[in-house]
């Protein structure tokens, strides 16, 4: 599975991005996804995650701000950031695998698009 990012720029605080991932490949059921973000010098962290029952989880940093879904139709991920603070700024990079068994949900994922970049100034 290939997975491509967009939609990264650079915005003032308050503003908003809408970040697109596509996965390419062969793709027989429904993916788990994630966004995960990174900046120089510290750990990666996760942003946000939905399971093949579209069910969402959202790091408290970014809850009622940021919406991720999906278009399983598309295999797309999207993540909609609104009200935009400086601390956001990062590398964003998308996520994704096959559950495990029959869960819903991942703990783990093996493949990870090459990131786009979020910057946003005060």
């Amino acid at each position: 599975v290939l997975l491509v990012e967009s939609g990264g720029g650079s915005v003032q605080a308050g503003g908003s991005l809408r970040l697109s991932c596509v996965a390419f490949g062969d793709i027989p059921s429904t993916l788990c996804m994630a966004w995960f973000r990174q900046t120089p010098g510290k750990e990666r962290e996760g942003v946000a995650s939905i399971d093949t029952d579209g069910r969402t989880t959202y790091a408290d940093s970014v809850k009622g701000r940021f919406t991720i879904s999906q278009d399983n139709a598309n295999d797309t991920l999207y993540l909609q950031m609104n009200s935009l603070k400086p601390e956001d700024t990062a590398m964003y990079y998308c996520a994704a695998d096959w559950p495990l068994y029959s869960r819903t949900s991942c703990d783990r994922y093996n493949y990870w698009g090459q990131g786009t970049q979020v910057t946003v100034s005060s």
